[in-house]
């Protein structure tokens, strides 16, 4: 809840049960403190009692329990030590609606905090960020004037007002500046020679003429009216350098830190366009031309604003880059002069927080919460944003240790390219009030030492609750108080009994203590050799996890920033984010953030949208300008698709105007996806109704046609066969006449014996 003074005060987070929430275990109990500053560094829970007359006959360390505990046993509420964190605001401007509205903008709220922290006692703020619309933008274009971008320079003759019409569609307050390097002008990274001095290109045929060599030119300061951009531009002539690599680190770093000259204002985004054709050089090539000195990281532009330092110091290094553009605001872009505006769309659609000046006792972790409403644990930054649209982040803050006493530490929380920034200052809860009430050579210390917290701190020789005994004297009447239990070792066995206490042995691992030096501070889990992983403290045989740390050995960190997919799904969807990675589920993903399954029913969904964006620049996260940072396949195109591939699967999907679209989707042994697209999507003419019905009707005449002539055949064939066939037998009949028995002559003959008797003769067969 919030009081008049405007604090936020923090709960008890790890409850109150009086049972420490590591295994129950009671840590404060079973822990070394012999004073109420060593009571509180063992856990947040533990409490301690200041009272005079507590706890007598018991060992020193039972003053140090929960809260609760200490009650039931006696304990006045009013001797009980027992700080928490608290949080006060002391800063909360409203966050801005535009950024044209007032002088002033505001993007992150609230914009100044204190935190009182106590060790180990984990609690949190929020934090909301705006991207603020018609927000002020300037833009510093910088660009390689080397021989081979004479081409380019043709090219952005004309850039200043194409720049300032696509960017008024963004914000109403543009300025646009100019800046141009080559190379230092020594050897061996530029021609020396006395006759190169005036003209580098001296005797180079294809482009005789050319500007001396230079490092860095600072032409044109940021402003407002764009044909002065577009008239310095037009007087730009090129120069020649030796070798392939270029000065643009030189340039760069010049163009972020001399925040003057060039003109950058404090409210407004700050982009500087890097346009080149090849690598630029990088720290320690310097050496090849006898530079030893790194580059200091400072202005150097002389009057005539030129980089005076190009021939004495080396080049600067990719950390002394990124801290100055960080330091900034400065977006670099290494970019074409086309789409520009598109990238700084690009660049306004994420939020993402920063820590700066990081104190080392102090553990931050993130939960985001972006469009979605939903809380991301471990996340801390947002992205697909419009711009005007508002996030929330809440900051959980837990002090591990204390600093030296006096020590005032403050750090930053910044997003990522804002002017605007949460300073947060720190204050820790180390020390007890009863502490200020410490007695010198007091009377219930024998004398013999100082009363403090209801305990007395003795003199070097002495010992007991009120330095009542003298170190060595015979102390057997004691001795029982020094065992855990019946039958268990004196002092663990890694201690002495003296005056009622342990006095617990040294050892080279690390400390032993407790009532009967039973804990150590070097008994706890490790991993790869590391005490807790290196991320929590060892407390009695427990691992006390750092903030963003959990598990029995501390290996297994919250943050799930690198579960992310580019999709903004975690672990695309098909898997858990475990420890910081993710732990696949669905059968056949894997890949860092399981963003590659082959086989998995939406994989062919996804990669359309990869080829939509990248081959036809209209899909949907064109729209979103998100192609680039979803969209990181090889993309090979073919005139012809071949499927038979192993591995490979084929989809295919149909376009806006009815075409279809053929792919096939694979991943390679190095683990990158392929895929193989055809050029151009399989396109074919809508169907003509008459020309079916034509084709139908004209199908069914031709079948019957077809089947009419086939009956035909069959029939011409048969008679012909059965009229040969009887030709045949025709051909092999003979026919007599005379043996028909059916058939008679018309004249018979017949043969009559007779008997003539003429004359007296007789005559036989003779004929009448």
């Amino acid at each position: 809840e919030r009081d008049g003074l405007n604090t936020l005060y923090c709960c008890d987070l790890h409850g109150s049960t009086g049972l420490n929430p590591m295994k129950g275990l009671n840590m404060c109990m079973s822990g070394s403190a012999t004073s109420c500053e060593e009571c509180l560094l063992i856990h947040p829970s533990c409490a301690w009692c200041a009272q005079e007359d507590f706890g007598r006959g018991r060992t020193l360390t039972s003053r140090c329990d929960f809260s609760q505990n200490l009650q039931k046993r006696g304990c006045e509420v009013r001797f009980i030590e027992y700080p928490t964190s608290s949080i006060s605001i002391l800063q909360n401007m409203p966050l801005s609606s535009k950024g044209s509205v007032s002088a002033h903008v505001v993007q992150i709220m609230p914009q100044k905090v204190s935190l009182s922290l106590r060790p180990g006692d984990q609690t949190w703020f929020g934090l909301q960020v705006r991207q603020v619309e018609d927000y002020p933008v300037d833009l510093y274009y910088l660009m390689d004037l080397s021989l081979s971008m004479k081409d380019d320079l043709d090219t952005i003759r004309n850039l200043g007002t194409k720049l300032a019409q696509e960017m008024g569609k963004l914000t109403s307050n543009f300025r646009l500046g100019f800046g141009s390097f080559v190379d230092k002008n020594m050897s061996p990274f530029s021609y020396t020679a006395p006759k190169y001095q005036e003209n580098p290109c001296s005797g180079y045929k294809l482009f005789p003429n050319c500007v001396p060599t230079f490092g860095f030119r600072h032409i044109l300061s940021l402003t407002d009216k764009v044909d002065r951009f577009n008239e310095e531009v037009q007087k730009q002539m090129v120069s020649r350098n030796r070798d392939a690599p270029e000065g643009g680190f030189d340039a760069i770093l010049q163009a972020a830190v001399c925040k003057e000259k060039i003109g950058w204002r404090k409210e407004a985004y700050h982009l500087l366009v890097f346009a080149t054709d090849d690598v630029p050089h990088l720290a320690l090539d310097g050496r090849l031309g006898g530079l030893v000195q790194p580059h200091d990281g400072q202005c150097h532009l002389n009057n005539k604003n030129e980089y005076s330092a190009s021939t004495t110091m080396d080049y600067p290094s990719l950390a002394l880059l990124g801290e100055k553009l960080a330091e900034n605001n400065i977006f670099l872009i290494f970019a074409v002069t086309k789409r520009l505006y598109v990238i700084y769309k690009n660049i306004r659609s994420k939020v993402e927080l920063t820590v700066w000046d990081h104190p080392e006792e102090i553990s931050l972790s993130f939960t985001a919460t972006c469009q979605d409403g939903k809380p991301r644990p471990g996340l801390r930054k947002c992205a697909d944003l419009k711009i005007g649209d508002t996030v929330s982040f809440n900051v959980s803050v837990e002090a591990r240790s204390c600093p030296p006493r006096g020590t005032d530490q403050s750090f930053t929380i910044k997003p990522v390219g804002f002017k605007d920034r949460l300073e947060v200052a720190v204050d820790y809860q180390c020390d007890c009030g009863c502490s200020r009430k410490a007695q010198t050579n007091s009377r219930l210390c024998s004398s013999l030492g100082t009363y403090n917290c209801g305990t007395c701190h003795c003199e070097p020789g002495y010992l007991g609750a009120r330095c009542e005994c003298q170190e060595g004297e015979p102390s057997t009447m004691y001795n029982s108080a020094c065992r855990e239990a019946e039958g268990k070792q004196m002092c663990s066995g890694r201690g002495e009994c003296s005056c009622n206490q342990c006095l617990c042995y040294e050892s080279e691992f690390g400390k032993i203590y407790g009532s009967f030096c039973e804990c150590d501070d070097f008994s706890c889990a490790r991993h790869k050799g590391i005490l807790c992983s290196g991320h929590g403290e060892c407390h009695c045989g427990q691992c006390k996890c750092h903030a963003g740390y959990i598990g029995g050995d501390c290996n297994c960190s919250t943050e799930t920033s690198s579960c992310i997919s580019d999709d903004g799904q975690m672990c695309s969807g098909r898997g858990n984010c475990v420890c910081g990675r993710c732990q696949c589920t669905e059968p056949g993903a894997f890949g860092d953030t399981c963003e590659k399954c082959p086989t998995c029913p939406d994989a062919c969904g996804t990669k359309r949208e990869c080829i939509e964006c990248r081959l036809f620049n209209s899909g949907r996260l064109a729209d979103n300008q998100t192609c680039q940072r979803l969209c990181k396949d090889e993309i090979i195109t073919v005139e012809t698709l071949k499927t038979e591939e192993p591995g490979a699967v084929l989809c295919l999907y149909k376009t806006d105007n009815d075409c279809v679209m053929k792919f096939t989707y694979s991943e390679h042994a190095s683990g990158q996806s392929i895929l193989t697209a055809l050029k151009e999507p399989e396109c074919g003419g809508g169907p003509d109704a008459l020309m079916v019905l034509l084709a139908v009707v004209g199908s069914i005449l031709l079948v019957g046609v077809v089947l009419l002539a086939a009956w035909k055949t069959v029939i011409t064939i048969h008679d012909r066969r059965e009229f040969a066939r009887f030709q045949s037998a025709r051909s092999r009949a003979r026919y007599e006449m005379a043996s028909n028995p059916l058939y008679k002559q018309p004249v018979s003959t017949h043969f009559v014996e007779t008997d003539f008797n003429m004359y007296g003769k007789s005559y036989n067969g003779g004929v009448h």
